[in-house]
């Protein structure tokens, strides 16, 4: 079964809206095989976001990610889980985004975007290992 990780970023949990946004997950058919509420570090965003270092939006989006908690997932479902999930959340403009993708929906700005999700099966993979090191392939840690 494949699997992907999504995000619900700060502004998603302190707008309330994580357990809309997990629900339409559910309703499209994918399991979550892992979840967890956690206050994200520094230390774990510097390997999840390694790409961006070095740019200029990359201080404000750490300040962003650590001034709350996040709800990290594991989804697995059909091939290509992570294809299904980026095609629900929509593009990272709220505004560019689709209507009836969680950012299209939901979102209000460009840098509080509510929602990461995995843009590839090599990113899903390396992304699971940084945030659930003990996950195995089954699902059980």
């Amino acid at each position: 079964m494949d699997r992907t990780l999504i995000i619900c970023k700060p502004d998603a949990v302190e707008r309330g809206l994580v357990g809309e946004i997990l629900g339409r997950f559910e309703r499209k058919g994918l399991v979550f095989a892992a979840a967890e509420l956690r206050i994200l570090d520094k230390e774990t965003l510097a390997r999840h976001y390694e790409e961006h270092q070095g740019k200029a939006f990359y201080d404000d989006l750490v300040a962003f990610m650590t001034r709350g908690p996040a709800l990290v997932a594991v989804i697995e479902g059909v091939p290509d889980t992570w294809r299904v999930v980026r095609q629900m959340v929509g593009a990272t403009d709220p505004l560019q985004a689709a209507p009836g993708t969680v950012r299209g929906d939901l979102g209000l700005q460009f840098t509080e975007n509510l929602i990461h999700g995995s843009d590839s099966a090599e990113s899903a993979e390396r992304e699971i290992s940084i945030f659930f090191p003990d996950l195995n392939r089954t699902g059980q840690p």
